[in-house]
């Protein structure tokens, strides 16, 4: 009956989240290959709580545990589109003084065993953290790893997630890019460059002004120039490497064009771990910020999400407010009740 429910969810319109009550691996078994576009996921860390109805993270053992995500994730790979991403936060935990390092051990696995591609490792910076230890650090970030079933040709929509570029402007009569580049210290530099030749001297200046034309005209928003033997180069000094090497030598200047759409974000995440929907029977909640850009780049509009290990809900609020369809998976029925009322 339950697949049935999620067949009929693939094919129709209804953005409303619809949530299964079981054991995350026995459920996934049951879903078709080739049907969910991205999976964002936070399982259950090991030996460090006790969930309703148990389940994943109460294993004997690290090793066991392990284990026990690679078969999530080998069935995870099954049912991703070609063109899908698996967005995986895992939390490490200490044993016997010493750092285990399971997120990593899982990515390696992940690689090495299932072949996924690992795009990034993103660093969650959570800005606070607890520890009753006097010899180590205060832990204060978790990794989170975007994994795709293909190494090109997935789907990631980067516009989607560019912070927006500050607009140019002119001041006192001379064109100014978003982050305050006029021109007139490049003109000066080429001026008064005592590497270039004439001919390359002019060469630059008339390349400059077209430039600055298209900051003008808001065709880029900025840009940055390397001119022989004044900036330091972005680039390996060795011709056999790079091009930009190449065109330094032959032209005396190259350009830096930034994406007129804005910046990428990095893979540092300053997301502070508040649940702000106060659901005080879960324990591991995190924030809706941190499913922001997972979804947003990589899932379609229209297209369906998945969280095995949803909780109480927190992917299947932001994939709604984004106007995705998404499942819920979970194991304890009382989550998932709280997951359906605060939709």
């Amino acid at each position: 009956m339950e697949m049935e429910l999620v067949k009929e969810y693939l094919n129709n319109n209804n953005y409303q989240p619809i949530y299964i009550n079981g054991d995350s691996l026995h459920i996934l078994k049951r879903i078709e290959d080739n049907t969910i576009d991205c999976v964002v996921t936070s399982p259950p860390y090991w030996g460090q709580r006790q969930y309703e109805n148990g389940g994943i993270g109460l294993e004997e053992n690290f090793e066991e545990y392990i284990n026990n995500i690679i078969k999530i994730v080998s069935e995870i790979k099954r049912i991703l589109k070609p063109t899908g991403s698996l967005w995986l936060n895992l939390g490490d935990k200490y044993e016997k003084k010493q750092l285990l390092g399971l997120p990593w051990r899982v990515a390696i696995r992940i690689c090495d065993e299932l072949k996924l591609t690992l795009r990034n490792s993103v660093i969650w910076n959570k800005h606070k953290g607890m520890t009753s230890s006097k010899d180590r650090l205060s832990n204060v970030h978790e990794n989170i790893f975007h994994f795709t079933k293909v190494s090109k040709g997935y789907y990631f929509n980067d516009s989607a997630i560019r912070t927006k570029p500050r607009d140019s402007k002119v001041v006192n009569g001379a064109v100014v890019s978003a982050t305050g580049v006029s021109g007139v210290r490049y003109k000066r530099q080429i001026e008064l460059s005592t590497e270039l030749s004439e001919q390359e001297k002019y060469n630059a200046m008339t390349e400059l002004e077209n430039v600055l034309d298209k900051v003008r005209n808001n065709k880029i928003s900025d840009f940055r120039m390397v001119i022989r033997g004044n900036q330091r180069t972005t680039h390996s000094n060795s011709e056999n490497l790079s091009g930009r090497a190449k065109e330094l030598k032959n032209k005396g200047f190259y350009f830096l064009f930034y994406n007129p759409n804005g910046t990428m974000p990095s893979d540092i995440w300053d997301i502070i771990p508040e649940d702000t929907q106060k659901r005080k029977k879960h324990y591991a909640v995190y924030p809706e910020e941190l499913c922001h850009i997972p979804i947003l780049a990589t899932c379609p509009e229209n297209g369906i999400v998945l969280d095995p290990f949803c909780g109480t809900g927190t992917t299947m609020r932001v994939a709604k407010k984004f106007n995705r369809k998404s499942i819920g998976i979970d194991i304890s029925n009382e989550y998932l009740e709280i997951a359906k009322n605060g939709q």
